[in-house]
């Protein structure tokens, strides 16, 4: 039993590289599924961010919203992933903190 707990306590510090490397990897197909998808709306290269005076209230509003929906899904996609796949391989789910982060 104190084992078990033992791994627990650890386990958190042991998934931090692996849930680095998933997230950037998540973060970086996030901004590539965000620049197909702006393309595919608006059939533009560039999407406007926050300081581009050019583009009106709706049209940068809507691209924070589609990319922060994409970067949320692939975090989350990541996170999942590597937890699964910590729990496979040590029989423990990752659990880090309260709500599932520190």
């Amino acid at each position: 039993m104190a084992r078990n707990k033992k791994t627990k306590a650890k386990l958190p510090l042991v998934y931090r590289p692996v849930g680095f490397a998933l997230g950037w990897v998540g973060g970086t197909l996030a901004g590539m599924a965000f620049r197909r998808t702006w393309k595919a709306i608006r059939h533009e290269d560039d999407a406007p961010d926050a300081l581009d005076r050019d583009r009106g209230w709706g049209e940068v509003l809507l691209a924070a919203a589609i990319q922060g929906a994409l970067f949320a899904v692939a975090r989350s996609a990541a996170d999942r992933t590597g937890a699964k796949a910590i729990e496979r391989s040590t029989g423990v789910w990752p659990a880090v903190g309260k709500g599932g982060r520190d």
